[in-house]
């Protein structure tokens, strides 16, 4: 049977070899750079050069960049090298410090080396991809893939595969754990599984495609398959679940699936907290003088304080008091409080205009550098209407897992104010699953350039 697992070896090869080829290449070209047409280049630069070469090849391997790419989303590759690089510098930069060898070196080498490592190595993959994906369309360097499970579990898997030929997979194999009518797998064998006879078959990849609830099974199909030389993997289906930031991790040694996770931990929750407090020191500094004229018209046209506490649910469930500036009489929930028709609820003389112009929200900055909120997230709800709709709406818990924002996705495509609870509740869930800096950047500028003034706010 066909070794799959060498051609991997060989593959990470090459890519260590051309990563290595990339580091030294730029310090060459950076040397020149600095130095002009100097006759030979110094000996501690070569070894410097040496060192990075091979402490870079031990930091890439560690973020799992040279694990298989093929099908990947490389949008992912890219941010493992920024991180890579960064580790890097960050160790070449304390060499420097605690030997106090920095003096020897030229800064601006170093920075042009550096930078240049990451082009080349990110150019070098930018170029090769896309030839592997017209040599995979071509019927090159492809690999054969049997599926194991059932009718409906598997399907997807074939679907999926034809839509996305550059991934490199052929189906050409199914085998049902009971007998199915295999009419929907055209120009692809299909049969009851026969441990005997598909222990046998040379394929590249054995793909199980089981639910969760079907473990025993999997066990069983994993046994007959122990002595394979193919790439044996698990897929389960879990279509039936609401899956938010969904992954594998490893956690004291022990593989766990990630059904619904937070993606607000490590390096993201330190970016997002950098965001909310800078940004929110520029917001509170522009809005500053809105901020001091509000309250006295407040205080003009009505009786009452200037601001409103609400009482709101955030991350992981904690309950907050959200700011608002008043916009209605002091008086206007003594009835209850009712979810919906801000249209019709009492306004002060000049609380409709901060309502329409989303003013009101503003002393909610306040909110954010105090960390109870973000500056972009999903918008928060009244506790006693989080108690009701967790049961009426699927997924709506899920909201929580980050922190509750001033604007969020929903809101940037006019899903506020009376509109479909549910359809807000789906822009939060893809805002969580798909979350970046980069994203809550594009959420900002979209509130800013039409997000404060919408038919819906109220």
């Amino acid at each position: 049977m066909k070794n799959i697992s060498g051609f991997s070896v060989y593959s990470s090869l090459i890519a260590r070899l051309a990563d290595a080829s990339c580091i030294i290449a730029a310090g060459f070209v950076a040397y020149y750079f600095r130095f002009g047409h100097e006759p030979e280049l110094i000996e501690r630069y070569q070894w410097m050069m040496l060192s990075g070469t091979l402490l870079g090849s031990i930091i890439f391997s560690a973020c799992g960049i040279y694990k298989s790419w093929r099908g990947a989303v490389h949008v992912v590759l890219v941010k493992l090298f920024s991180r890579a690089f960064l580790i890097l510098v960050a160790i070449i930069a304390a060499y420097l410090f605690f030997t106090q060898t920095g003096e020897r070196f030229s800064r601006l080498w170093l920075g042009y080396w550096l930078i240049l490592s990451f082009c080349f190595c990110v150019g070098l993959r930018t170029v090769a991809y896309p030839v592997l994906n017209r040599l995979r369309k071509r019927g090159k360097n492809r690999k054969k893939v049997m599926l194991i499970g059932n009718k409906k579990s598997c399907m997807p898997a074939v679907a999926r595969l034809k839509r996305l030929p550059s991934a490199g997979f052929d189906v050409v194999a199914v085998r049902t754990l009971s007998p199915e009518p295999c009419i929907s797998f055209r120009d692809i064998d299909c049969d009851t599984f026969d441990p005997q006879r598909d222990v046998k078959m040379v394929v590249d990849e054995i793909w199980v495609c089981l639910p969760l609830s079907h473990g025993q099974q999997v066990e069983n199909v994993l046994n007959v398959f122990k002595s394979t030389f193919a790439n044996v993997r698990y897929m389960p289906d879990m279509r039936e679940f609401l899956l938010i930031n969904h992954d594998v991790s490893t956690v004291a040694g022990m593989y766990l699936l990630d059904m619904s996770c937070s993606p607000m931990n490590g390096n993201a929750r330190v970016v997002k907290e950098i965001e909310d407090k800078l940004l929110g020191l520029f917001i509170l500094m522009l809005t500053l003088p809105v901020m001091l004229i509000v309250p006295i018209l407040i205080k003009l046209t009505s009786n009452g304080p200037v601001f409103y506490k609400q009482k709101r649910m955030g991350w992981n469930g904690r309950s907050f008091n959200m700011l608002k500036f008043r916009t209605m009489p002091v008086d206007s929930e003594k009835g209850g409080v009712i979810w919906g028709n801000a249209n019709q609820k009492r306004t002060t003389p000049i609380g409709r205009f901060l309502r329409k112009t989303s003013i009101d929200e503003f002393p909610q900055i306040f909110n954010v550098l105090k960390g109870d909120m973000s500056l972009v997230g999903p918008r928060p709800e009244r506790v006693q209407f989080v108690e009701r709709f967790k049961h009426e709406i699927p997924g709506y818990m899920q909201k929580h897992m980050v922190k509750a924002g001033m604007t969020g996705w929903a809101q940037v495509h006019g899903w506020r104010g009376d509109t479909s609870l549910e359809k807000r509740i789906e822009m939060d869930l893809w805002y969580i699953e798909n979350w970046s800096f980069w994203l809550d950047m594009k959420i900002f500028y979209l509130t800013v350039l039409h997000g404060f003034i919408n038919r819906n706010a109220g």
